[in-house]
C-alpha cells in the first residue's frame, strides 16, 4: 500500500512548520524530507538546503525533486526520494505551497492536504516576529494570504490562532493514520 502524501500548506505566517515540528515529535513514522530552497542557508526558520537559484534549475533538470514550484520569488524543491518512501508505504509530509496542489494531484493520488491558517493580525505579528522579510515582503506575503485555499475531499483545515497545543491537537488527529508492520 502506498504511503500519503501530506503537503502542508497555507499562508506565510499561519505556523505550518510550528506544526510540522510537533508531527515530527508526534510521529516519528512520517518521513520530512528536507526542501530545497533557493535562498541563503543562514537564512533562519525551517532547516532546509539553501542553494542558488541557477544550482536549483540544474538540480530540476538533473530530475532531482518529485516537484517544485516558484513562491515569493524563491524555488522550492521536494526532493526525489520521497518516491521511495511512498513506494514502502511510508507517509511523507513537507511544508508546500497552495499554488502547487493542483501539480502535486496530478502525480499523487493518496493525499492529506493540511492547510494551516489564521487571521491576518496573526500572520503579520507572526511574521514581523520572525525577522527574515523586509516590510515590503512582509506586505506582499499578506498579500499572497487571500489567496483561495484548496479545497475537496483530500483536504483538512486547521485554524492556528488557538493556544499551541489545541492547534497542534487537532494537527495531528488529522494525520493519516501510522502504518503498521505485519509480520508474515
Amino acid at each position: 500500500m502506498l504511503g500519503a502524501l501530506i503537503p502542508v500548506v497555507g499562508p506565510s505566517g499561519a505556523g505550518k512548520d510550528t506544526l510540522i515540528d510537533a508531527a515530527r515529535v508526534a510521529r516519528p513514522d512520517i518521513f520530512f524530507p528536507t526542501r530545497v530552497i533557493s535562498r541563503p542557508s543562514g537564512a533562519g526558520g525551517e532547516v532546509f538546503q539553501g542553494v542558488e537559484a541557477g544550482f536549483f534549475h540544474e538540480m530540476a533538470q538533473r530530475g532531482a525533486f518529485a516537484f517544485h514550484w516558484q513562491a515569493h520569488g524563491l524555488f522550492y524543491g521536494i526532493p526525489i526520494e520521497i518516491i521511495a518512501a511512498l513506494n514502502t508505504g511510508q507517509n511523507v509530509m513537507f511544508n508546500g505551497s497552495r499554488g502547487m496542489i493542483d501539480q502535486v494531484r496530478q502525480r499523487f493520488k493518496n493525499l492529506r492536504v493540511m492547510v494551516v491558517t489564521a487571521p491576518e493580525s496573526v500572520l503579520a505579528a507572526r511574521l514581523a516576529a520572525r525577522g527574515r522579510e523586509s516590510a515590503e515582503d512582509i506586505a506582499n506575503r499578506l498579500k499572497r494570504a487571500a489567496y483561495k485555499l484548496p479545497e475537496g475531499p483530500d483536504v483538512w483545515v486547521v485554524q492556528n490562532d488557538i493556544p499551541l497545543a489545541q492547534s497542534s491537537a487537532t494537527f495531528l488527529a488529522a494525520l493519516p493514520a501510522k502504518r503498521i508492520a505485519h509480520s508474515a
